[in-house]
């Protein structure tokens, strides 16, 4: 099987890092969050990594082919026409049954069931109360799907769509991209959800399944929020120093040095930083971090940067400095 991982067609919605720090790669919990993702691959019989990238190509293969042991292929997206086109870049290289992988989410999920289906397809999905917020699957009563409403007003299902799919009949799907692209696009883009859809109008199969857990990391609140999950779940990591006060749980990496500080709860600082005379709480600092005289809470700082008397709320992107006077 073969594993396709679209970096690109679907719109960054962590801007200050895009830069220079490919949205996947981002870390939580002291992991990118695409680590995260490849852990649930172990098990399945993946025979090549294909990633569809966007303008930070060069970034994405050099980690990736050090990182993982399964071959990997990487194709650019030159035109960002959506998620159908992503996947569409792929079709050269597909010769079998597939499992398409967004990774801007955290999730739980026994991925061996596509060894214990006959289905034409899976689409994984969670249940949810804010069910306006994402698109939802709709399914008949032997759990298969039979459409995805986007942002729906009425609660039609709660069951949330989380960007992760098999698809076993490929020459279907290829199909149904082949119908979206010919068509207009949808708000400016082409959809790999329209593209199920045509699977279905044509008699396809495509079982729902259920993770288990499921944590957005692709906005900054829901980051944070996937931070303290997993920190809560077992991946804190607790250190103590003289004169500083922690308040569980948190993740601190080593060569971190913290002096007269209060820090937590929900808080990872990435190797090589240091803080002084500053409090922390439900933040994320980079490597190499220098904090010093601040007062932070739910923020994201990336590598290298450096914030001196501030008090309040920050996202700032690598090699980035923030004084207050």
């Amino acid at each position: 099987m073969q594993v396709v991982i679209p970096l690109a067609g679907k719109g960054t919605r962590l801007r200050p890092h895009t830069h220079r720090t490919p949205k996947p790669m981002l870390k939580v919990a002291g992991r990118p969050v695409m680590d995260w993702v490849m852990d649930r691959l172990e098990g399945l019989d993946v025979e090549e990594l294909i990633f569809i990238t966007g303008h930070l190509k060069e970034q994405v293969e050099e980690y990736a082919r050090k990182r993982y042991r399964w071959p990997s292929r990487f194709i650019e997206q030159k035109v960002q026409d959506g998620t159908a086109g992503a996947v569409n870049l792929a079709r050269p290289h597909i010769h079998g049954p597939m499992l398409i992988v967004f990774v801007d989410t955290v999730f739980e999920a026994d991925l061996t069931l596509i060894n214990r289906t006959d289905a034409d397809g899976i689409i994984w999905a969670k249940e949810v109360e804010d069910y306006q917020r994402f698109g939802v699957v709709v399914t008949d009563d032997q759990g298969f799907m039979t459409r995805i409403v986007e942002k729906p007003r009425e609660p039609v299902s709660k069951l949330a769509n989380i960007g992760l799919y098999y698809i076993r009949d490929v020459d279907a799907l290829w199909a149904g991209i082949d119908h979206v692209l010919a068509t207009a696009p949808n708000k400016g883009e082409y959809y790999l959800t329209d593209a199920f859809q045509h699977m279905i109008e044509h008699g396809r199969r495509i079982l729902t399944a259920e993770v288990g857990g499921w944590y957005d990391a692709g906005k900054l609140d829901t980051l944070l929020e996937t931070n303290a999950t997993l920190l809560a779940k077992g991946h804190a990591r607790r250190r103590d120093f003289p004169g500083v006060t922690i308040v569980d749980p948190v993740l601190i990496e080593d060569n971190v040095t913290i002096e007269r500080s209060t820090i937590g709860p929900n808080v990872t600082l990435e190797e090589g930083t240091q803080v002084s005379d500053s409090t922390l709480a439900h933040t994320i600092v980079g490597t190499n971090g220098r904090i010093t005289h601040s007062t932070l809470s739910h923020s994201m700082l990336g590598s290298d940067v450096t914030v001196d008397g501030f008090t309040g709320s920050a996202t700032l992107g690598d090699h980035s400095e923030l004084r207050q006077g």
